[in-house]
């Protein structure tokens, strides 16, 4: 049983919560939560903790036993978790490799540059996940999927939606193309409103940064500019919910096919 903090375990995974270099040079990640817990693979998983205080509650006990659970000191499971009120369980996991030809086999793929809000990403990849979606593709200025507060958001959908960062995003637009994709870039200098084209073939979907939108030179490599009408004074829309209603109006398109 760990029983202080200096333990190198729970050093390892206050740091893989804290930095993305961690995470990316171990190719490990931390899932916390029950439901993080539960719905992790058991190919990706390596180690349960569960705190005392968790495990005095017989359910959480009975679960906790389940999934190969643990017991820490309260003290320690605090410092291994990324939140001021931890849930009492979490795991040291590996992350998941996918390749580009995963993602583009099922529905829509969306290509992300330059997002950097945690909430943002795990709301895209919860709600992809939702609206079919083929899966992501993204820049490596992105925030890293498997930073603790994206993981949380995707309420469990980075376990099974594919996602692949791909090093030169202009290369992967035009690979798209090739494969017969419709690259349709959400922009505000957009003529066509979202709803009018045709998403039932092999598409994509291309939104940018938070607060700069796309980069002119991967904006330019769309087939077609969108836009989502606003009225009031609105300029634009949160780039999670930009991204679910495009791809949920490709899911309506898709079903009505």
């Amino acid at each position: 049983m760990i029983t202080s903090t200096s333990n190198p375990v729970v050093k390892q995974i206050a740091g893989l919560q804290a930095r993305a270099k961690a995470r990316q040079e171990s190719g490990l990640f931390v899932a916390e939560g029950a439901k993080l817990v539960e719905e992790l693979p058991e190919s990706q998983k390596i180690r349960v903790f569960a705190s005392e205080s968790y495990l005095q509650n017989e359910k959480n006990k009975k679960f906790a036993e389940k999934v190969g659970a643990e017991p820490i000191p309260d003290i320690v499971f605090q410092r291994m978790s990324d939140t001021k009120s931890p849930q009492g369980i979490l795991a040291l996991a590996r992350q998941r490799t996918a390749a580009r030809e995963e993602v583009l086999g099922g529905g829509p793929v969306l290509v992300l540059e330059g997002l950097q809000d945690p909430g943002n990403l795990g709301t895209i990849l919860r709600t992809g996940e939702a609206a079919g979606i083929g899966g992501v593709l993204a820049d490596p200025t992105t925030v890293d999927r498997y930073n603790p507060k994206v993981v949380r958001a995707t309420m469990g959908a980075i376990y099974r939606v594919p996602y692949v960062v791909e090093p030169d995003l202009g290369e992967c637009i035009k690979a798209l193309k090739k494969r017969g994709f419709r690259v349709f870039a959400a922009h505000l200098a957009g003529r066509t409103d979202y709803d009018r084209e045709d998403y039932r073939g092999p598409s994509a979907f291309l939104i940018g940064n938070e607060g700069r939108g796309l980069t002119e030179e991967t904006a330019s490599l769309a087939d077609v500019y969108i836009r989502i009408p606003m009225e009031g004074q609105v300029e634009s829309l949160n780039a999670a919910v930009a991204a679910s209603i495009l791809l949920y109006e490709a899911s309506r398109q898709r079903r009505q096919r």
